[in-house]
């Protein structure tokens, strides 16, 4: 099943409570092997990686300077396209 995103309330949300431009923290969760494809969105900046303990997934953890909420929202649409991605 996949999940709805309300992209307008998210974009109200962070220009509210952002002041761009801003550094901001992109997290997600992604089956192991898939973690080339989120550092592939993030060229440049250091993506921080955690195996789970069962080793069946990644943590990955990103801080990139963006200008607005638009670009935030393209970085996660950009990510949905990753299979079994869960973004935090």
């Amino acid at each position: 099943m996949e999940q709805t995103f309300d992209k307008v309330a998210f974009k109200e949300k962070l220009e509210s409570s952002s002041t761009f431009p801003t550094r901001y923290l992109f997290k997600f969760i992604v089956p192991m092997g898939k973690e080339a494809e989120i550092i592939a969105l993030f060229p440049n900046e250091e993506v921080l990686l955690k195996p789970s303990s069962g080793g069946k997934y990644v943590s990955t953890t990103i801080q990139k300077w963006v200008d607005d909420a638009d670009q935030i929202l393209a970085l996660y649409e950009r990510a949905a396209t990753i299979q079994g991605i869960i973004s935090l």
